[in-house]
């Protein structure tokens, strides 16, 4: 499976990291009736609970991706087991899902390798990268998909007794290697500072497959390279996020916050101001062009609706971190993917592209899906999201047990 195919498999379960506060306040989106029983108990819950375990225990014996993926992939391939993991603890509190995501880590670091900085990583030829298939190279999306779930659940090991008696080394360890990672792509050059707010850039060097040192590219690394799509930025910038909430270190909030800005100011408004339309991608420096004047990328809105449930992903986490993105912005986001692009039907759903254009045979069957992270903040997408979610699907893997914490975590609390 590929970056494509894993984003074909999301159309309606994608997720998001709220704040307790937050949850508090809009507790009964989430429960239908606080003085009833918790979600997680009720008959829906536990099929969905028990549908989600089948799913994702048979998915992980046979996959194994944790010993096999490089690169890029582990964030498509690895990191949605990993959360669901993550996420499968803090719903039910089973530790059999803290054994799992220990289990899936350590195979991924015992596969790191040293590289010419000194630094571990995972590289592969055909990341996506410059020169992919003659150079070895590693990716900060994969290592920041990957290490997101992994920095949360160590957080929450370190904090609970009965769980750090037996992982308090490899909490701490998934910490600092962490951090390590942040350190190696900084390092890198790979981040850029910008008027208007910050990128990450795909840098142009290598490893040579033949050498197994750094290309030629290295040493012009502060001045080239290749700004990453929305996505791939928002999806970076979430696990800054989760770095700052764990370590209390201000550059992991402050880069997060950069790159948020940028990615507002590329929020467009349209139909009279009622709703937001994006580019995929946009170039941010003197990198992002050929000596020619054009841009090295397309620039327009993704034919693939996936993308932009990943963006909205990060929107809503800065916001919940009450950071750029305000209630404005929220009920304008809300209001594109509830009355733009839903078909109004809430059995059979199906969304629309961000900018009502026509959909791309390649993507036939989803030009646009639910925004999940917007779900907690509206009603109707709450209702769209349980009368359509699938717990033995590829984004059920998340999805399920997010869903399911949250919404006991919130009647718990009211």
């Amino acid at each position: 499976m590929n970056r494509r195919q894993f984003i074909k498999t999301v159309p309606l379960t994608t997720v998001a990291t709220l704040t307790s506060a937050n949850w508090l306040a809009i507790g009964d989106l989430i429960a239908a009736d606080a003085s009833g029983p918790r979600f997680i108990d009720t008959p829906t819950g536990q099929d969905w609970l028990a549908r989600w375990q089948n799913h994702i225990l048979a998915e992980a014996t046979h996959s194994r991706y944790c010993d096999t993926e490089m690169g890029e992939e582990l964030g498509w391939l690895v990191s949605p087991f990993l959360n669901g993991f993550y996420y499968g603890h803090l719903a039910t509190g089973d530790t059999r899902w803290v054994e799992l995501l220990v289990d899936w880590m350590d195979a991924c670091v015992r596969r790191s390798v040293k590289e010419p900085d000194g630094f571990p990583g995972w590289p592969k030829a055909g990341t996506g990268g410059f020169l992919e298939d003659t150079l070895y190279t590693d990716s900060l999306l994969g290592e920041a998909m990957l290490l997101r779930p992994v920095v949360l659940l160590a957080s929450h090991i370190l904090k609970t007794p009965s769980l750090a008696g037996k992982w308090n080394v490899q909490a701490r360890s998934y910490l600092e290697l962490a951090e390590m990672i942040f350190e190696k792509w900084d390092a890198r050059g790979c981040w850029r500072m910008l008027k208007d707010g910050g990128v990450w850039v795909v840098p142009a060097f290598g490893i040579n497959r033949q050498t197994g040192q750094w290309s030629a590219g290295y040493t012009e690394r502060h001045n080239t390279g290749f700004s990453n799509p929305d996505n791939k930025q928002n999806a970076i910038a979430r696990w800054l996020l989760s770095l700052h909430d764990v370590t209390g270190k201000a550059i992991y909030r402050e880069r997060a916050v950069a790159w948020f800005a940028l990615m507002k100011s590329r929020l467009k408004t349209r139909e009279d101001g009622k709703y937001f339309v994006w580019n995929y991608w946009e170039p941010a420096g003197p990198w992002d062009y050929q000596p020619d004047g054009s841009t090295r990328h397309w620039v327009g809105v993704h034919p693939n609706g996936g993308y932009y449930a990943i963006d909205l992903e990060a929107i809503t986490d800065a916001f919940e971190h009450h950071l750029v993105f305000t209630a404005s912005d929220l009920n304008r986001l809300i209001a594109t993917n509830r009355d733009f692009m839903w078909n109004q039907q809430l059995i059979g759903a199906q969304f629309q592209r961000i900018d009502g254009g026509p959909p791309d045979p390649r993507w036939k069957n989803f030009p646009g899906v639910l925004w999940t992270a917007l779900v907690p903040h509206d009603d109707t997408l709450r209702k769209i999201f349980v009368a359509n979610h699938d717990p033995a699907s590829w984004g059920g893997l998340i999805a399920t047990t997010w869903f399911l914490w949250k919404s006991q975590a919130v009647a718990a609390s009211l």
